[in-house]
């Protein structure tokens, strides 16, 4: 049975002021897909997953997602932001936090005994349900990045958006996230915003490019030129397949 796709961006423009910043962006995602979103900064990313929340508008085209408006679909999308500013000495733990991905069903007063589930369940999918009486503050980069994505979680999704969840993490904690989301691809739909090509090898088969205009390719296209035409310019790439000796470098 052939169903709707869970997000649409159908020849959508954005600008700031008379700056446009996303050109005709036609794409779609299918429900359970797990997709990346690369580019270089400034390429629009950014601006493309804040029109998918419904937090902006754009200025010609339409965005559907789980068959409705942004803004009406929000409850069931679970967002994780690249940037979190907080105050370390603030006295919230690590439940406390994914908690937050509660609010839009929780009334006034204490958390329900079922929303203290949800969260606690959503940790441990994440591998950090230990954690839950710690300080937020005072966990590890990895660690945190794994209770934002149980935030993300806490809310029930239908649609999960992670903006660069492995920034700031160990090859370790990467491989460990890659696992995790693997598995939370055949549940929901996943999209990763991501800067690690590598990490986008792992994870998706389909990758759209962003840099003003929107290309999507499946991922064993992605060459050199292909990057050269994304970033303007060359990256270096790391292989991970391999074996290091006093010989040196051994390829699986």
């Amino acid at each position: 049975m052939v169903t709707e796709p869970i997000l649409i961006f159908d020849n959508v423009s954005f600008a700031f002021d008379d700056k446009e910043v996303l050109s005709n962006v036609s794409f779609s995602v299918q429900k359970h897909e797990s997709i990346c979103m690369v580019g270089p900064n400034g390429g629009g990313k950014s601006t493309l997953v804040k029109l998918a929340l419904g937090l902006l508008q754009p200025c010609s085209g339409t965005i559907t997602v789980l068959g409705r408006a942004p803004e009406k679909a929000r409850r069931k999308i679970g967002y994780m932001p690249q940037y979190l500013q907080y105050d370390q000495r603030f006295p919230v733990t690590v439940l406390d936090v994914a908690l937050m991905g509660r609010l839009s069903s929780h009334g006034f007063g204490f958390f329900s005994k079922g929303n203290r589930q949800i969260a606690l369940k959503a940790l441990a999918e994440m591998g950090v349900a230990d954690l839950a009486t710690r300080p937020f503050g005072a966990l590890s980069g990895g660690q945190r990045q794994r209770v934002l994505i149980a935030r993300a979680l806490a809310c029930e999704p239908e649609l999960l958006l992670l903006d660069e969840p492995t920034a700031n993490v160990d090859p370790a904690v990467e491989n460990q996230l890659v696992e995790i989301l693997h598995t939370l691809a055949a549940k929901i739909t996943v999209l990763t915003v991501t800067h690690d090509l590598g990490f986008v090898s792992q994870l998706v088969d389909r990758v759209i490019c962003v840099n003003r205009f929107v290309k999507i390719h499946p991922t064993s296209e992605i060459t050199g030129e292909i990057i050269q035409d994304i970033y303007g310019g060359d990256l270096k790439m790391v292989r991970h397949d391999h074996c290091c000796s006093e010989q040196g470098h051994i390829h699986d």
